[in-house]
């Protein structure tokens, strides 16, 4: 994914969201916003390439071993977008409140195209965990998120 569907989506003059890719860090940023828009959910993001690969977690984020949590990529976000929060106004995309629920960085361990195993340095959340394609009904875009140690 490249930043084009995030551009497409939104209406940056309304919605106050960042635009740019505003700053480069020698660590990965580690962020997962919480997200009150139609039905809460939490956006795991993950710097890789001078983007935020971006998940969907509908449920809050596992911290204990091997429960695994659906997540569901979405569009690619710019590395500014991990320090936004705020209110997304009503007939935006994504409307709702954005807050940061947890941050940090995160050392890679592996990545192939269907699986992604990050060590997380976060403040709520800790450890080893994997993000693994499941193609849940046949989706490519429905991954399980979850800690192995």
């Amino acid at each position: 994914m490249s930043l084009i569907s995030y551009f497409k989506k939104r209406n940056l003059k309304n919605s106050k969201e960042p635009r740019v890719n505003s700053k480069k860090n020698k660590k990965l940023i580690y962020i997962i916003q919480k997200h009150k828009a139609s039905h809460l959910h939490y956006d795991l993001r993950l710097e890789f390439n001078g983007v935020l690969k971006s998940w969907a977690l509908p449920k809050i984020p596992p911290k204990q071993k091997n429960l695994k949590r659906l997540a569901i990529q979405v569009e690619d976000h710019p590395i500014s977008y991990a320090d936004f929060e705020g209110t997304i106004p009503e007939g935006n995309y994504g409307a709702g409140k954005v807050e940061i629920w947890d941050k940090g960085y995160f050392k890679l361990i592996e990545k192939t195209k269907s699986k992604i195993e990050i060590k997380i340095f976060g403040k709520k959340v800790s450890g080893n965990y994997v993000l693994l394609n499941a193609k849940l009904s046949g989706d490519k875009k429905n991954w399980l998120f979850f800690r192995i140690n």
